[in-house]
């Protein structure tokens, strides 16, 4: 017998008959059930199904466990049988039903007739069936389970040609429906819930099936009048979890298009994290709140049984997937991040609901009348807030104008919609809330409807508009990230990104720290704390970014990291110095005796006037950002020329602190107050030659500078004087372990297209962090190491004093012990400094070697950019010293 294709993903054991005999022999064993389910998208091509066959026979090789197969109708099929069941073009969809069955059957060598001419005359005697007149249900639920019995009859003749001894079994015979109360005679047959409590018969039943290998239908049950009961929208999930239960299998696999449950959608969110492994309740609640690769209702029968499950993906069968099961560690943190569109919220407000006995009897009584199913729910002593969600609802606008009238009898309604509901989902989410506060500043941004807590600790959910969660997402989840509400690092729960899965992880180069350990060791012995700088580093950053086409200037951001040395390896690569302040003016020519004026740029925030004096008598270009200066201090901008810096109304960045636009930040002048500087400035005779926005520090999403770009350009064109656009800087470095390179060619490439549309102004970028952040490490010594009630801290001999950012900013820096990268017996520390403050963490939950001691020199990674420049003498202790390599 040939061997099944593509076993060389999963297996190199060919698919034959001694396979089998050789099973045969050790079935005793073990004789617990596998279930495999797999989707329309994995039955509907020929490879997928030599995937099901070789993964099978992989079940029954590596574990002796028997196997079934739980298959739904080929892709798009249950959608025609729907329209078919609601009696829209009956002949003609059957008619190409079959013919599409039949063109399958023979790209798989199959006799059509042979295989499936049974199947296809039950499917056409649908159509001149007396009910089809009317439509009955028990004859819908007939039309839709012909999907299921299609593609399982074909797949198990394809199977048994390729080698693999295996049957076929009608779901109906096994599932059968069960009635719950307060059900529509709609959902009795349409979307039902089957018994799943295993029992012994069953269970005997189903091992006295004569081949070790099953496969069955998904989506269909037997109803109690005998005839074909539906289980609806995902409907072939549920089978096999019910399958999985009735059996107590060692576990239920649910084979799909993508390989598991992610963090967030990773087609909107690239960064999204596979979840490996969630318990029951967690999984249950991602799915519920909008993950589309587990129906809800499929998890509650596993749960129940105490099965297993997996999600894996039919493409790439040799990733881990996602595990759900009862012995996930409970790991507190967020989990993921869901989005659901067409929310509807009911607004009912009344004075007289406060202490009223039975308000919300009367109200939810008329939510019942119309069909409806509450989601959310919020109240207040007047208010009472409720969301619908479609995808449990039929929202339309009849059903809206008549809920309305009926709720108008006891209080005041409004509906507003769409919305969107923003889900985070997660253990523990009360004891997250200080961590959230990225969030909670993000979404102050925008129009919060509603906020809910669920009673279960489980998800916190925002409803907002729905225009406003377009592109919200992967800010979110990146915040989530940065504030540790996301416990990224902890790999029992969280396996590699979307992108990683896709386009392979694509190497970190190794830390030019790493490569002269020696030289930094004895950089240590003349004390520390003490800053080294790579100006290599420094140097390849700056070309890197001057090579880009579309930029024609570029101004470092003195204000990261003010070296001489640095200073003057920046200008010699070709870039001009940003200033913020008179001293920074001085210092840069005193570090670069040879600066050219027209190669620096003054954009102070709230300077004296004499700063701004000095800075034209020196000849720089100077950049204001408030009508006020222009105002009070007339005689120092008449007639000269400058730049002007906007808010263009928000903040980006790692942190709520370096977010430098919108309402709460003291930067830039208002889009709203535009035209009056303009008007104002032409009254002195001021000549406007650039527009400048620098919205935030430590921004991951290339395509930003572009939009920045095109909305100064959009104000440049009402001008007539602008000769320049700066879109800052703020371009992000990898600082976690997990982290990427910033995508510089995606983020040239935005530049290159916007730029291309105007291309009259000069692009300028004042870029501070990039350039120098991965030069820069920080040597300290350890001082002690001790333990406190289970927490052990390793003290080094600087900590805020040297380095500010994770006090100020939560961020997150790699902490090595320099003198023993190679030891690999690990423990988990704290990385504290001296200072007589409880911030002075420099790193929590460290893994670092177990036997670190007294002594020790550690290297603080990334540590170029707001180190030194941020460094303090506070509780007395000595500034860092500094040395350059390079």
């Amino acid at each position: 017998m040939p061997a099944l294709p593509g076993a060389r993903v999963i297996s190199t054991c060919p698919i034959n008959r001694s396979v089998f005999l050789s099973l045969e022999a050790n079935a005793v064993q073990v004789n617990r059930w596998v279930v495999l389910k797999f989707g329309g998208t994995s039955v509907s091509r020929r490879n997928r199904w030599d995937t099901i066959g070789t993964l099978a026979a992989k079940r029954l090789a590596d574990e002796g466990a028997r196997v079934l197969v739980v298959v739904s109708a080929l892709s798009g099929v249950t959608n025609e049988l729907q329209a078919i069941a609601h009696g829209d073009r009956v002949a003609g969809r059957i008619a190409a039903l079959v013919e599409r069955h039949r063109a399958f059957c023979t790209e798989l060598d199959l006799d059509p007739d042979t295989v499936l001419g049974e199947r296809l005359d039950a499917l056409q005697a649908l159509a001149t069936d007396p009910r089809a007149a009317t439509r009955p249900l028990d004859w819908q639920a007939e039309v839709l389970a012909q999907g299921e019995l299609l593609s399982s009859t074909l797949g198990a003749a394809y199977l048994r040609s390729r080698g693999l001894d295996i049957g076929w079994c009608d779901a109906r015979q096994w599932l059968t429906a069960v009635s719950l109360p307060n059900a529509s005679e709609w959902s009795k047959r349409l979307s039902v819930n089957c018994r799943h409590d295993g029992d012994t018969p069953t269970r005997e039943r189903f091992a006295q099936q004569p081949t070790r290998v099953l496969i069955t239908q998904g989506f269909i049950a037997r109803h109690d009048d005998d005839g074909t009961a539906i289980l609806g929208r995902g409907g072939s999930d549920t089978s096999a979890a019910y399958f999985g239960a009735l059996l107590g299998a060692a576990r239920v696999e649910i084979w799909t298009d993508v390989p598991g449950m992610f963090s967030a959608n990773p087609r909107e969110v690239p960064d999204a994290r596979l979840l490996a492994r969630l318990d029951y309740a967690e999984a249950q609640e991602i799915a519920t709140t909008g993950a589309k690769v587990l129906h809800p209702r499929s998890i509650a029968p596993c749960r129940d049984a105490n099965v297993p499950m997996a999600i894996l993906d039919t493409e790439r069968p040799d990733l881990p997937g996602t595990r759900i099961d009862a012995s996930a560690a409970t790991v507190p943190g967020v989990k993921a991040i869901s989005r659901r569109n067409g929310i509807v919220l009911v607004s009912m407000e009344s004075i007289g609901m406060w202490q009223q006995v039975g308000f919300l009897a009367d109200v939810f009584e008329r939510f019942k009348r119309h069909g409806l199913s509450v989601d959310l729910i919020g109240s207040s002593e007047t208010n009472v807030t409720v969301s619908l969600d479609p995808s449990e609802n039929l929202v339309t606008s009849n059903v809206l104008e008549a809920l309305s009238a009926d709720l108008a009898e006891v209080c005041r309604v409004k509906v507003i919609a769409p919305c969107a509901a923003i889900t985070l989902v997660g253990r523990g989410m009360r004891s997250l809330l200080h961590k959230l506060s990225d969030v909670w500043a993000t979404f102050g941004e925008e129009r919060v409807h509603l906020i809910s807590q669920s009673s279960n600790d489980l998800n916190l959910t925002f409803v907002i508009d729905e225009a406003d969660a377009d592109g919200l997402l992967p800010q979110l989840h990146a915040e989530l990230i940065r504030g540790g509400a996301m416990p990224v690092n902890d790999d029992t729960v969280f396996g590699p990104s979307w992108r990683e899965v896709v386009h392979g992880r694509v190497p970190r180069a190794t830390p030019w720290w790493a490569t002269r350990r020696e030289a930094l060791l004895e950089f240590a012995q003349a004390g520390t704390p003490r800053y080294v700088y790579d100006l290599d580093t420094v140097r390849a950053r700056a070309r890197a970014l001057l090579a880009t086409p579309a930029i024609d200037r570029g101004f470092y951001a003195m204000k990261a990291n003010a070296h001489p040395a640095i200073l003057r390896a920046i200008v010699e690569a070709g870039f001009g110095l940003e200033c913020v302040s008179l001293a920074e003016i001085e210092h840069a020519f005193a570090s670069v005796p040879d600066l050219a004026a027209s190669n620096v740029l003054f954009t102070p925030s709230f300077a004296p006037r004499a700063e701004y004096d000095a800075a034209f008598a020196r000849g720089v270009t100077v950049t204001i950002d408030n009508c006020e200066a222009l105002q009070r201090w007339p005689e120092t901008f008449r007639g000269r020329s400058l730049w002007l810096r906007l808010d263009l109304g928000h903040g980006e960045g790692h942190h709520e602190k370096v977010r430098t636009g919108g309402v709460a930040a003291k930067f830039g002048l208002p889009l709203a107050r535009f035209d009056a500087f303009v008007d104002a400035a032409r009254r002195l005779g001021v000549r406007i030659t650039g527009l400048h926005a620098h919205l935030g520090s430590g921004i991951d999403v290339p395509g930003h500078w572009r939009e920045v770009y095109a909305k100064l350009a959009g104000l440049a064109d009402g001008v007539g004087t602008i000769e320049t656009i700066d879109i800052g800087g703020g371009l992000p470095i990898p600082y976690t372990p997990d982290a990427q390179d910033f995508d510089l060619d995606t983020w040239r490439a935005g530049l290159a297209e916007i730029k291309g549309a105007y291309p009259r102004y000069g692009l300028v970028i004042e870029p501070g962090r990039y350039l120098v952040a991965e030069s820069g490490a920080l040597l300290l010594t350890v001082t002690q190491v001790i333990e406190k009630d289970g927490v052990r801290r390793i003290g080094a001999d600087a900590g805020m004093n040297a380095l500010a950012r994770p006090a100020m900013y939560d961020a997150y820096h790699g902490i090595h012990n320099l003198g023993r990268l190679d030891d690999m017996q690990l423990a988990t520390f704290d990385v504290v400094g001296p200072i007589c403050e409880s911030g002075d963490v420099l790193g929590r939950d460290r893994r670092l070697p177990a036997a670190t001691a007294e002594g020790d020199v550690l290297v603080v990674a990334d540590a170029g950019a707001y180190g030194m420049a941020m460094a303090n003498t506070y509780n007395r202790r000595a500034l860092p010293a500094e040395d350059v390599i390079g």
